[in-house]
């Protein structure tokens, strides 16, 4: 980031915060001493930043304005990019997973990447302990069964939904916070999904379903900045998740779906949610 004002602390910046964060521009406002200085993400045009700034200050109304993001051109794409390059490395794995095990046919390759080994004898599967495969120091399986998807539809859904929820919980709070969002919804759901079901499952369903339960309870609980998803994806995450446990999604032929997953991504991803909030109101006390 780069330090784009410093003013007093007497002045009241509020006014000014809000409208970046309407205008989704990822900023931060630190004290120091006597002075208060505004912090803009790298990727901002920054020029324009202070054009704003001192329209606020003339008393503009800056709600007519578009946003003040870099602009247009190659340099915005790359800078978008660089921003987004976690959401984009999950796709990228996603897909190179997915290909190597054949969308689920090569067995070879996909007892490589699913929660424990397995093997195929005649109709049965017969798999390893998960106690054994942790303790054999596979800590890999407790995520990788999220890169691997079955078949082209699978896929282009999961990974449209993380390129457009992922990307923007990226630019605007943060790699870390996706990090971590990934990670815990991805162990979550892959541990509850072989509970119910042993390890012959993947997708990045139960991530997909975190990123949306958890950018709906930010926006719910009046997070910043807010990420700006539909509210109305919560009612379809839930009719989707009543559908697949009801059995209506294979009726129709869907295909077998991992409700346990999905339901488990949604409860990690508003536990995500609940906590950063909570982190968020404690520091600004």
């Amino acid at each position: 980031m780069i330090k784009l004002l410093e003013v007093p602390l007497t002045q009241d910046l509020r006014g000014f915060t809000e409208c970046l964060w309407q205008q989704r521009v990822p900023h931060r406002v630190v004290e120091q001493a006597a002075v208060q200085e505004l912090w803009v993400s790298s990727g901002v045009d920054a020029e324009q930043v202070l054009r704003l700034y001192q329209l606020w200050r003339e008393g503009a109304d800056l709600s007519v304005l578009k946003t003040a993001r870099s602009g247009g051109g190659k340099r915005a794409n790359l800078a978008a990019l660089r921003q987004s390059w976690l959401s984009l490395l999950l796709i990228v794995a996603s897909v190179l997973v997915s290909l190597l095990v054949g969308f689920g046919d090569n067995l070879d390759w996909m007892h490589r990447f699913t929660l424990v080994d397995f093997r195929v004898r005649g109709d049965s599967v017969f798999y390893a302990g998960l106690a054994d495969t942790l303790g054999e120091g596979q800590l890999w399986r407790l995520f990788t069964p999220a890169l691997m998807h079955f078949s082209l539809p699978h896929i282009l859904f999961n990974l449209l939904w993380v390129w457009v929820a992922g990307r923007s919980i990226e630019y605007l709070h943060g790699r870390w916070a996706l990090l971590g969002l990934v990670l815990f919804s991805a162990l979550l759901s892959n541990l509850a999904q072989f509970w119910v079901s042993g390890p012959m499952f993947g997708g990045m369903s139960g991530v997909v379903f975190a990123l949306l339960g958890y950018a709906w309870l930010w926006d719910k609980r009046a997070g910043r900045p807010a990420i700006g998803l539909p509210p109305a994806l919560m009612g379809l995450m839930l009719l989707w998740l009543v559908l697949g446990f009801a059995g209506v999604l294979e009726y129709v032929g869907v295909g077998a779906i991992a409700n346990t997953a999905h339901l488990a991504g949604l409860v990690a991803g508003l536990l995500w949610a609940l906590l950063r909030s909570m982190l968020a109101a404690k520091r600004q006390v």
